[in-house]
């Protein structure tokens, strides 16, 4: 009885340690890809920085933005509790539930013309 306990407390902590490794392997993994995306956004920075100078604040500002975006999502879906599915599930429905007073608003009929006064 014994051994077999020893066994089976063996066999956890070697699963215990390998789900340890695949976890440190996955933000490792994720990190690096942030890494990169963070270079390319820097030299398309650069780049526009160098051709307009000054003048192209509202570029960079826009890039850096869009970079920060892109890299919010994507940190999201690599690091989501949740599976794709449920996820896409969630934001339809917020979408939709958002959505529908908006339309409701802007999709009111019109109302009749009176015309001009004179």
């Amino acid at each position: 009885m014994n051994k077999l306990f020893k066994s089976l407390l063996k066999t956890a902590v070697y699963l215990l340690e390998q789900s340890d490794r695949v976890a440190a392997g996955m933000r490792d993994r994720a990190a690096d890809g942030v890494d990169r995306v963070g270079d390319r956004v820097s030299d398309i920075r650069d780049r526009a920085r160098n051709l307009h100078g000054d003048e192209s604040h509202t570029l960079r500002s826009a890039i850096s933005f869009a970079a920060g975006v892109g890299l919010g999502i994507g940190a999201g879906m690599l690091l989501a509790p949740a599976s794709g599915r449920e996820t896409r599930d969630s934001i339809r429905k917020k979408v939709r539930h958002i959505g529908a007073p908006v339309r409701d608003r802007f999709a009111s009929e019109p109302s009749e013309a009176t015309g001009t006064e004179g």
